[in-house]
């Protein structure tokens, strides 16, 4: 999560160079001057030296030193000589980290290393007019975790690690820390824990190279051999009193950070990421060569620390198949080899029930399925929320069996109970989808992309549409009575939901093969998504909706496809008489994508007129206006004249924000409420630029006077947390 912003000011004086205790003014009682110099920095001796100097001032008691920092140039410091012991294994010259990144593997005592504040930002020891203290800022080792102070944007290390400490005192208690400075200090402490961790895998590659394999020899620029020795995690486990999986996890973590993962070691020595996120991203490239994960990680990690471990998931998933999209589809094809149940006791003594490496669409479909089933026990009066009840209808569709205390009431012969209009011939008909996934709902980073729903409606503020909730909820014909539980012909065969997948138009128009997205999976191989575009397509009640974005992913266009009005259509598809449709051989077999300019000028401002078309014989052209979406201003032109929105913009408002603005809220904008940020009887408007998604959590959070958030831009939102710190989410990034 992103932290609040710096404060403007950067903390200079009028005269920085005639203040009190600086060069040319006159030293007050309890300020330093430091002697001239014509550098902005101080170099690492004499910021190591201006420490020594100033912590027996900063301290309450003088003689306790919570750094115990024996200084630059003592013999005796930590990692200034390493046992040979194994000279053949150990690192050849050169090897380790820079001195740039943190405190360094083997120098953990070393005081301040890494610790000044970068360049450009709040000035720090040795910058021009920063040698006396601003008073009501930095009093002190707490106020020094004040947000933008530098111990709040040190890298984690010793230094900080010590002046949490001291800050906590003996009773552990942070006595005299605010409310800020305590976050400050508890995200410090995160950093500090991270770069211990770090270094401990640091010494775990380091076992790796003085513990080759037979015939394995150091290679590469990090001097590591291919494989390390067979007993090598069993010596780990014993030592860690771990299991050999667990060792064996470690070694090989620690191999990929040494050899193919050289950012994300070095954000994890310096504390931006902890061990969990250092995983996401080392499982998420582990088909990978060197080359191509440094190119995947290349890709987060500017962001990579402030996104939740879900996002990251998501972006380092998207980075990895956008660098190797032939590689991600070969490994979820090879691991769908590996499909299966697994079973588990729980600490509470319960059980656990799980599928791994299961084919994403049938993912949906029965979660979808466990959706619906949970709705008609709720409705039959069985108490519990929807965790529960869903647990109970995933036990019920495993086992056939129906835990409905009494049947409900049949429905009408010849009517849905969804869809109450009789079908044709007395039959019910519904929104049940046989083939195809349901939807495509594409974003590209170009101008466009496609969005389709084969129910073709929308869910309300709480995610409750006539289909159950956003995420999922099909119209399978409720069974008459316990005597037919949800096995039974309730849902029929094929993709009978909601889905919204997020394709780009050159992935869609087999341009590229960028990744697509499936809202609450994730990224999606360019194959895959295809694929799923293709059954949407064969699907006549599925619906496509195309998004233009930005260079960054943020949505700047959105317009939903509506048939071309029949006497225009020209559906031109059907293929000629003869053995093989247009194109060669098999040119027909599957539906082709073809997107082109209409003709028409579009809505002022948008981003043209556009036609469409699925390639289904016989089925019309689809036309999209491309209306423009308000980020950075808005000229009101979606404006409700009440309070509740109409459906346009709410639409365009979960295409800005696919999930709730929360900081770290990842619901599905669909079963959040449309929250005005000005609330509407105080004046707001309710429009884009004063609105937004956010899920009940958020909504009622939004609303403690003791938090604030401010719609900053249209598409931005800062949350003040009541010890001032800020958080900003921005709109959503869509795969470009």
């Amino acid at each position: 999560m992103a932290q609040g912003p710096v404060s403007p000011d950067p903390g200079r004086d009028e005269e920085p160079a005639r203040g009190a205790g600086e060069p040319g003014g006159t030293p007050d009682e309890g300020w330093r001057e430091l002697p001239p110099s014509g550098e902005d920095w101080l170099t690492e001796e004499e910021w190591l030296e201006w420490l020594a100097s100033v912590e027996p001032e900063d301290l309450p008691e003088e003689d306790e030193d919570p750094e115990n920092d024996p200084g630059p140039d003592d013999p005796a410091r930590p990692g200034t000589a390493r046992s040979r012991a194994r000279g053949a294994k150990g690192t050849s010259p050169g090897q380790g980290t820079s001195p740039g990144q943190g405190a360094r593997a083997g120098q953990g005592a070393r005081a301040g290393q890494g610790a000044r504040v970068v360049k450009g930002s709040r000035r720090g020891p040795g910058q021009p007019g920063s040698a006396r203290r601003i008073p009501g800022e930095s009093p002190g080792p707490v106020g020094a975790f004040g947000t933008g102070q530098l111990l709040d944007t040190a890298p984690g290390g010793p230094v900080v690690f010590g002046q949490a400490e001291h800050a906590a005192g003996d009773d552990g208690r942070f006595a005299g820390a605010t409310d800020d400075e305590l976050t400050g200090i508890i995200c410090g402490l995160d950093r500090a824990e991270a770069a211990a961790c770090a270094l401990k895998h640091a010494a775990v590659a380091e076992l790796i190279r003085r513990n080759p394999d037979d015939g394995c020899a150091l290679e590469g620029p990090a001097q590591m051999p291919a494989t390390y020795e067979e007993f090598t995690e069993a010596e780990l486990a014993a030592a860690l009193a771990e299991t050999r999986q667990a060792a064996a996890g470690m070694l090989d973590l620690a191999h990929d950070l040494e050899t193919k993962l050289p950012g994300t070691r070095a954000a994890f020595r310096t504390g931006v990421l902890r061990l969990s996120k250092v995983e996401i991203i080392a499982r998420a490239v582990a088909s990978l060569t060197p080359d191509e994960a440094r190119a995947a990680e290349a890709l987060v990690l500017d962001r990579a620390g402030r996104l939740t471990p879900g996002g990251l998931r998501s972006a380092i998933a998207r980075a990895v198949i956008e660098v190797a999209p032939g590689k991600a589809q070969k490994r979820r094809e090879t691991e769908q080899r590996n499909a299966r149940v697994q079973r588990w006791m729980e600490d509470s003594g319960n059980a656990a029930l799980m599928g791994r490496e299961l084919p994403p669409a049938d993912v949906l479909a029965a979660d979808q399925r466990i959706t619906w089933w949970a709705r008609q026990l709720k409705k039959a009066g069985l108490d519990g929320d929807m965790d529960q009840l869903r647990a109970l209808a995933y036990m019920d569709i495993m086992l056939g069996r129906d835990s409905r205390p009494a049947a409900p009431a049949r429905p009408d012969a010849g009517q849905h109970p969804i869809n109450p209009e009789p079908a044709d011939g007395g039959a019910a008909s519904g929104p049940d989808c046989t083939s195809g996934p349901g939807s495509a709902d594409g974003t590209d980073g170009g101008p466009d992309s496609t969005d389709c729903r084969p129910d073709g409606t929308d869910s309300g503020p709480e995610g409750d549409g006539p289909h159950g909730p956003a995420d999922g909820g099909s119209g399978p014909t409720p069974p008459a009575g316990p005597g037919q539980p949800p096995t039974a012909g309730v849902l029929p065969a094929g993709f009978a939901g909601r889905l919204h997948l997020t394709i780009p138009l050159a992935t869609l128009l087999n341009l590229a093969g960028r990744p697509g997205e499936i809202a609450g999976l994730g990224p999606i191989d360019p194959a895959l998504a295809r694929d799923l575009a293709a059954s949407a397509a064969a699907n006549p009640i599925s619906t496509y909706c195309v998004t233009v974005t930005d260079e960054q992913g943020h949505a700047i266009g959105h317009g939903c496809a509506r048939p071309e009005p029949k006497n225009h259509t020209r559906t031109g598809h059907d293929p000629p008489t003869g053995h093989d449709p247009p194109g060669g051989h098999g040119a027909g077999l599957r539906p082709g994508f073809t997107f082109t300019a209409s003709g028409g000028d579009g809505p002022p401002g948008g981003y043209g007129a556009w036609r469409l078309s699925t390639g289904v014989p016989g089925r019309p052209d689809l036309l999209i206006a491309l209306d423009p979406i308000a980020l950075e201003t808005c000229d009101h032109r979606f404006e409700a004249r009440g309070h509740d929105p109409g459906v346009k913009l709410r639409h365009l408002s979960e295409i800005r924000h696919a999930t709730c603005t929360g900081p770290t809220c990842r619901r599905p904008a669909q079963q959040c409420d449309f929250e005005h940020n000005v609330p509407y009887e105080a004046g707001g408007r309710t429009c884009l630029c004063n609105a937004g998604p956010k899920c009940r959590h958020e909504h009622r959070l939004k609303q403690d006077r003791r938090w604030k958030v401010e719609q900053v831009t249209p598409g931005t939102f800062r949350w003040t947390a009541p010890s001032g710190r800020q958080y900003t989410t921005e709109p959503t990034r869509y795969p470009i």
